[in-house]
């Protein structure tokens, strides 16, 4: 056995507390910057309610797009509310083709208190696709931390930014 050069335990030693000072700081990471999967269920899609300002009940017909509301359940199994959560999903029409092509983000449902929640997004389908349409792949993520801008109380929302009803 050859003995070890003082060069070459300095080297290991260093080594060590490079990772050793690598884990406690990944350790002591701010919770904001972990993403939080939550479970979906009872997912469906439907027209919007002929009262709700996306669904264009002014014109005879669509212009462009129609006003599809994804319904469904989500769950958050922590103790603490999951911010800025944004569900992901696939949909097909009736041909099997995606309706919303190279998007898997179909929108962002907002704070998703502990336990079961209800949610309904607006999602703007091409004019003319066929239905009915499948929805599959659906999972939600959000943060334990804001990480986008959000509106000030005081501030008007636009009407596709309200709560679908």
């Amino acid at each position: 056995m050859q003995p070890v050069s003082g060069t070459t335990l300095k080297t290991v030693l260093g080594l060590l507390l490079g990772l050793a000072l690598g884990l406690i700081l990944w350790q002591l990471l701010p919770a904001s910057a972990m993403a939080a999967e939550l479970q979906v269920g009872q997912v469906h899609l439907e027209p919007c309610p002929p009262a709700d300002p996306g669904s264009q009940s002014g014109l005879r017909r669509p212009a462009g797009a129609s006003c599809y509301a994804l319904r469904g359940e989500v769950l958050n199994p922590g103790r603490q509310t999951v911010v800025d959560t944004d569900v992901f999903a696939l949909i097909l029409d009736a041909s099997g083709e995606p309706v919303l092509p190279n998007r898997s983000r179909v929108g962002s449902i907002g704070d998703v208190p502990p336990g079961r929640s209800e949610f309904a997004l607006r999602l703007a389908v091409p004019a003319g696709t066929p239905g009915p349409f499948q929805v599959s792949k659906v999972r939600a993520r959000g943060f334990s931390a804001p990480v986008r801008m959000r509106a000030g109380p005081d501030e008007e929302k636009l009407p596709l930014e309200e709560a679908l009803g």
